[in-house]
């Protein structure tokens, strides 16, 4: 299925849970370079199915099966295809609830995201959520990349086959994260592997603490996308979850 935003097709996948009627949906976001079909995406949308809620995994803009070009992407186009997704979530007539998900680029997306609609989420679940962008950008150090900040080239080589637009890093640098989080007030769920080699698990450690309802679960040994210890990333949100729902 597609879900258009400004003329932009996001390919997504809704999945129903057993015996389903009106129920919980749960929206989950990819990280940058990322996909809506990627090991941990997918393990995390099976156990909300079998908790009982719907799922709605999105591809976003410039990435997996969805239109835009990788280098084109930015934070405000995630931004966007995100309040167009729950938008979309919610003129679904069996929805009762959504929760937002999201691993890395994505985490950092549900956090903007949720904070935007606060109204209408029932609470925010960031996995490893890249909060370093914004900073990383404003100082010059970013995705393994370092300029200088006063001068961002028009294009990065941030892989043998992709390029990304200096633009990612002069939207990245206008976030300030503090706001987003100082905004939200309803229950949040972080989970970080100990062992990150892209983000520091400190940076979940300190938005748990500037949150005013979240709980943190640091997965020790573990990678950025759960190379070792996905069962417990699975397990970890499926408890706190069951809290959320009864």
């Amino acid at each position: 299925m597609h879900i258009i935003d400004d003329g932009i097709l996001l390919d997504a996948k809704l999945e129903m849970p057993k015996n389903a009627g009106k129920c919980p949906l749960a929206i989950i976001i990819h990280g940058y370079t990322g996909n809506k079909e990627e090991r941990h995406i997918l393990a995390v949308s099976r156990m909300f199915n079998e908790l009982g809620l719907a799922t709605l995994r999105v591809d976003m803009y410039g990435h997996g099966e969805s239109g835009g070009e990788f280098r084109n992407h930015t934070l405000f186009k995630w931004m966007t295809n995100a309040l167009t997704v729950i938008d979309y979530a919610r003129s679904l007539d069996f929805v009762t609830d959504i929760y937002l998900c999201g691993h890395s680029q994505g985490g950092l997306t549900v956090m903007l995201a949720g904070a935007m609609k606060s109204d209408q989420i029932k609470a925010i679940i960031p996995m490893s959520p890249a909060i370093v962008i914004p900073e990383g950008a404003r100082k010059g150090r970013l995705l393994g990349m370092e300029f200088d900040p006063s001068h961002i080239p028009e294009q990065f080589q941030v892989k043998e086959d992709k390029t990304l637009s200096g633009n990612y890093v002069r939207v990245a640098r206008t976030i300030r994260i503090e706001d987003f989080i100082d905004s939200y007030s309803g229950p949040v769920f972080l989970i970080h592997g100990s062992a990150d080699e892209s983000i520091p698990v400190q940076c979940s450690i300190d938005a748990s603490k500037r949150y005013r309802n979240a709980k943190l679960v640091v997965v020790e040994g573990d990678t950025h996308c759960y190379d070792y210890h996905l069962d417990q990333v699975v397990e970890s949100i499926r408890a706190w979850m069951k809290e959320q729902l009864h």
